[in-house]
């Protein structure tokens, strides 16, 4: 394979196929949209807060129901509990504490738990407490970067800056946390050398995993009137496919990739994907690697000897 998945890595840490399973928090929002750092949110974010699943019920009644789906269907038996909307760790921590014990607890077939997560919002009070449920599970913290461009951090409103990911990245690996880390790549103010950065970033602070997607335009957000506004100017579906195959072959071979592009419900959507399917453009990028001879590290390598 051309690129480390995850789903490879998955196997060889479990040894069978493990299945993530998303789920829903009501009332959970994000510091960068009441106020705390920033007003709004970020300005592609839309009020599902990242989390499109239409998902009802408590937060076992979503374990076990999607367990019960995915074993009929793929025969599983090994899952990990993704809370995904918003901002998990802006929970206050007894109640985060309620919640991923709820999530884990669910089923004995739970093995590991991911957590969405700012930078700029990680207690330690909150890692504590992951790194006692360490010990049992697999934790991964999912922590949303999108660009090391400060410039592009102000303008998108994320509300915090390249500096608080590097102190957030070094707090989580002290206690022995996995993170995975989001990017955008063809976020409208960057280029292929913001790419190169976000690999080389990655790579020396020896993160875990990396969850790659292209911008996706909400109906409803700031962005969405920006781009109907002729505000922005996306790159084309060629351009993004060298861009991430130029990530990868700087990016260090160990990083795991979690996926190379996102997905979006159609109808609350202004552009996603180049109106085409994302597992197509992740099979151009696979096969436009093993054409040309690219894999995962090769540039990495090349600059290091």
């Amino acid at each position: 394979m051309v690129y480390n998945e995850y789903s490879k890595f998955l196997r060889e840490k479990f040894h069978e196929k493990v299945y993530k399973i998303p789920i829903k928090v009501e009332g959970l929002s994000c510091p960068n949209r009441d106020g705390t750092c920033g007003v709004g949110g970020c300005i592609f974010c839309g009020e599902e807060g990242g989390s499109f699943e239409n998902r009802e019920g408590s937060i076992k009644e979503q374990v076990q129901k999607n367990i019960a789906h995915i074993e009929d269907r793929y025969n599983a038996h090994k899952f990990i509990a993704y809370i995904q909307n918003y901002t998990a760790t802006y929970m206050e921590l007894e109640n985060f504490k309620k919640t991923i014990e709820e999530a884990v607890k669910a089923s004995e077939r739970i093995v590991g738990v991911n957590i969405s997560a700012r930078p700029d919002f990680l207690t330690d009070g909150h890692l504590d407490y992951l790194e006692k449920l360490n010990e049992k599970y697999m934790v991964t913290l999912e922590v949303g970067l999108q660009t090391p461009n400060y410039h592009t951090l102000v303008k998108i409103n994320r509300g915090h800056l390249l500096s608080d990911y590097i102190d957030a990245v070094q707090r989580i690996k002290r206690r022995g946390l996995r993170i995975s880390t989001h990017l955008i790549l063809n976020l409208p103010y960057d280029d292929d050398l913001d790419a190169i950065e976000s690999a080389n970033i990655i790579s020396v602070l020896e993160v875990d995993e990396v969850k790659v997607h292209a911008l996706y335009i909400l109906k409803g957000t700031k962005l969405g009137q920006m781009y109907l506004n002729g505000e922005v100017e996306l790159i084309s579906k060629e351009e993004y496919v060298d861009r991430v195959i130029l990530f990868l072959r700087h990016l260090d071979e160990k990083v795991v990739i979690g996926r190379l592009l996102g997905r979006a419900p159609e109808e609350n959507t202004l552009f996603c994907n180049w109106d085409t399917s994302w597992w197509k453009i992740r099979d151009e990028i696979i096969e436009k690697m093993e054409k040309e001879g690219y894999y995962q590290g090769q540039l990495r390598k090349e600059d290091s000897k």
